[in-house]
């Protein structure tokens, strides 16, 4: 493995929308049930509605923590032939796959700021990879 290079923004952009769209099914399907659950009002109350927002979070980080934790690959990561691992090279846990996703939220609520830090830090890493302890590498081709 080696480490992503001045390239690795736009394969990481390729994993994050390749990820998206997976997600955004398994939000689809996890909001149906939790709707079938909570009785199907569209106006519900603001506690149910509140409730959604964290159970579709921690759908996501469900999502998102298992792939991390089981093999450091999303189908996106693994399409771009991306890995997330700990700074040593080892397997991420689910402690660092929570600090990654929360601090992923930051990311993103910085208005992507933190997605391009990765062109500022010599290691390339974005901000919630430096929270997390973890680096995203560069798998190399298989023939």
């Amino acid at each position: 493995m080696v480490e992503t290079t001045a390239s690795g923004l736009a394969r990481r952009l390729g994993a994050i929308i390749y990820d998206a769209l997976l997600v955004s099914a398994v939000l689809f399907f996890a909001g149906a049930l939790f709707m079938m659950l909570a009785g199907g009002d569209a106006n519900a109350s603001p506690i149910v509605k509140i409730l959604f927002q964290f159970y579709s979070l921690g759908v996501g980080f469900a999502f998102y923590g298992w792939f991390w934790v089981h093999g450091g690959q999303t189908l996106g990561l693994r399409a771009w032939r991306l890995r997330v691992v700990r700074h040593d090279g080892t397997p991420i846990t689910w402690r660092h796959a929570a600090l990654r996703f929360t601090g992923a939220i930051l990311s993103w609520a910085a208005l992507g700021l933190g997605f391009l830090w990765i062109h500022l830090d010599p290691q390339r890493r974005a901000w919630h990879n430096r929270l997390s302890g973890i680096r995203v590498v560069l798998e190399p081709q298989k023939y």
